[in-house]
């Protein structure tokens, strides 16, 4: 996983961490940092064995998950649509952390994709959007009452 070490340490991708943590400090609902980067990435892979998507690599769908919310400060800050800033910042993260192009372009897309649901997508793409789902632990937040999502997309009880 050493494309995973390069993404992580990458100057780009500290800063953005930093500026999610500085975007969220006042939130009391679901944060955007590395606990959730790898909630959203351990889901992510049980779910490709599990429905045998045997053409994803652990490290694609790591660098999917670790990438697709990097850009959430921006929302906050210059209301730039999250989806779009991360994957935007991924791209020149994705190139110098060494991936090849197929799969880089198949990472940006499921980061530009991974809000949508019920659409007709690409495998890496519906198992980040899956997996960003499951990875709210609504069940056990405090905060679940005032929180906006729609109560079919809340996870009500423990899936994995």
């Amino acid at each position: 996983m050493e494309k995973l070490w390069l993404i992580y340490t990458h100057p780009v991708y500290q800063e953005c961490l930093r500026k999610n943590k500085l975007s969220e400090e006042k939130r009391r609902f679901c944060i955007h940092n590395i606990q959730h980067f790898l909630d959203v990435a351990r889901l992510a892979y049980i779910l490709a064995l599990e429905r045998g998507y045997t053409a994803l690599g652990k490290e694609e769908i790591y660098a999917a998950a670790f990438l697709h919310d990097i850009g959430r400060w921006k929302q906050y800050e210059e209301g730039i649509p999250h989806e779009k800033a991360s994957m935007q910042i991924a791209d020149g993260i994705l190139k110098e952390s060494g991936f090849e192009e197929e799969k880089k372009n198949r990472i940006l897309n499921s980061i530009l994709e991974h809000r949508k649901a019920g659409e007709k997508q690409e495998e890496l793409s519906e198992i980040l959007h899956d997996a960003d789902r499951m990875s709210r632990n609504c069940f056990a937040c405090d905060m679940e009452r005032e929180c906006n999502w729609k109560e079919e997309k809340k996870n009500k009880r423990i899936i994995y």
